[in-house]
């Protein structure tokens, strides 16, 4: 994986781990996606979100 900050899905603890020290969990990127002004999906994206937010 090289020396990539990782952040852990269950517990929010950042290691450089593929998997969490703490619960196990997998850790993935703590960095939200480039945003590009050419951005096809962005409108579906923001209605997905939108919803999982009233739901939540």
């Amino acid at each position: 994986m090289g020396n990539k900050l990782r952040k852990c899905t269950q517990c929010n603890i950042y290691t450089l781990k593929d998997n969490c020290p703490e619960c196990g969990e997998s850790s993935g990127n703590p960095l939200p996606a480039r945003f590009s002004p050419l951005d096809t999906y962005g409108k579906y994206r923001r209605i997905s979100k939108k919803r999982e937010m009233e739901h939540a």
